[in-house]
């Protein structure tokens, strides 16, 4: 007897593997930034986040204390000092005096500098520089080290971005503006979205028509249109510009036509038996909505709350041109740009921030993904 299609080993094992790939794909960089997030400067420049939890040993220059330091002893003058600071951590495992030849002397070992010159460099960075006449000058020696850096992490990151940045304010800016503006096209467009599926008017193939077209029409295209016509209508009614209302009503705008298709497409295609039954029982159109297609319609609410929520929430276009630029109205996209501009070497700070920015739409990103695998589950069973 013939296998059905789809049921084979293969396919099941590569649907399976490509499964696990694009798990991967999207989980590999998350992880790097959380790991990134939690280690140290130093770290992060010498190596790999992959190898956070493995010693890792990279190459780094200082400088000796210069001569005004020196003290004579026994006939010979020192210069001691150390190369780490305090509680460092690090350990030193070779030396040099050349940037050509950066690890020529093991740690411990008395290097001949000519002249009668010696330096010897510990593993713990403490070093002693001995020469025969007395040190000239007021700048200390060059040296060349290989350092040994073991793994450590720290929560600090998150202390410094979080209550030093800006980034709580710009985090609180950012709910305040995804929030509402994900709430109030998920409100217009249900309405609209059943009565262009179950209710009959004049100009409704019409009405469909111009919100298919709509979807097509680039953001770039209407933002400047729009804000001129946003800053005239709030003139005339006596409305500041550059305020949370016109953000939230420049992304209802812009998530609207997506919205009332996909609830149009879904709710269209609700049993019509349901809806002829509650019409025979005395139900109203408001009561058929409230109480039958809402209910039904919980899985497309949820993905389109997952879409605008994430769409909104990482935006940054739309905040500049809406919303002012100070601290009290700057949402986290627009405050993680600036410190990129203002701090690109500072990788501990921009990853922390980055990570910080995907915390929430994560959460969103799974909770309603529970809930709208339910409702599929929960819809999929259809009486008889």
């Amino acid at each position: 007897m013939a296998r059905a299609p789809g049921k084979s080993f293969l396919g099941r094992f590569g649907v399976h593997l490509a499964v696990a790939a694009f798990v991967i794909l999207w989980t590999i960089p998350t992880l790097g930034i959380l790991v990134s997030s939690l280690r140290e400067k130093d770290q992060i420049v010498a190596s790999g986040w992959w190898t956070a939890l493995t010693t890792s040993t990279h190459m780094e220059a200082g400088r000796l204390a210069s001569g005004s330091d020196q003290v004579e002893k026994d006939g010979r003058f020192l210069i001691t000092g150390n190369l780490f600071g305090a509680g460092d951590g690090r350990k030193l495992t070779a030396f040099g005096i050349r940037a050509q030849a950066p690890a020529e002397f093991p740690a411990g070992t008395v290097a001949d500098l000519g002249k009668g010159t010696t330096l010897q460099v510990n593993d713990d960075g403490s070093y002693v520089m001995s020469s025969p006449v007395a040190f000239e000058g007021d700048r200390g020696r060059r040296v060349y080290y290989a350092a040994s850096i073991p793994p450590s992490f720290t929560a600090g990151n998150y202390k410094t971005v979080l209550f030093s940045e800006g980034i709580g304010r710009s985090f609180i800016n950012s709910l305040t503006v995804t929030i509402p503006a994900t709430v109030i096209p998920i409100l217009i467009a249900t309405f609209a979205a059943y009565a262009l599926a179950w209710m009959r008017f004049p100009g409704r193939a019409l009405l469909i028509a111009t919100i298919i077209g709509l979807l097509v029409v680039p953001l770039q295209m209407s933002l400047i249109p729009l804000l001129k016509m946003y800053n005239g209508v709030g003139a005339f009614f006596g409305v500041p510009a550059k305020t949370y209302l016109g953000i939230w009503l420049a992304h209802t705008g812009f998530g609207l036509p997506f919205a009332i298709y996909l609830l149009r497409s879904y709710i269209a295609g609700l049993p019509r038996e349901i809806m002829e039954s509650a019409r025979i029982d005395g139900a109203s159109d408001f009561e058929i909505f409230v109480k039958i297609v809402l209910p039904l319609s919980f899985p497309v609410l949820a993905s389109f709350a997952i879409f605008q929520f994430l769409w909104v929430w990482n935006d940054l276009l739309v905040a500049m041109v809406f919303l002012r630029t100070d601290a009290d109205q700057m949402v986290l996209t627009a405050r993680l740009n600036n410190l990129l501009g203002s701090r690109g070497g500072n990788w501990e700070i921009l990853t922390t921030s980055a990570f910080v920015t995907i915390l929430v739409p994560l959460a969103v990103f799974f909770s309603l993904q529970r809930y709208f695998v339910r409702g599929l589950l929960a819809g999929s069973v259809k009486g008889g």
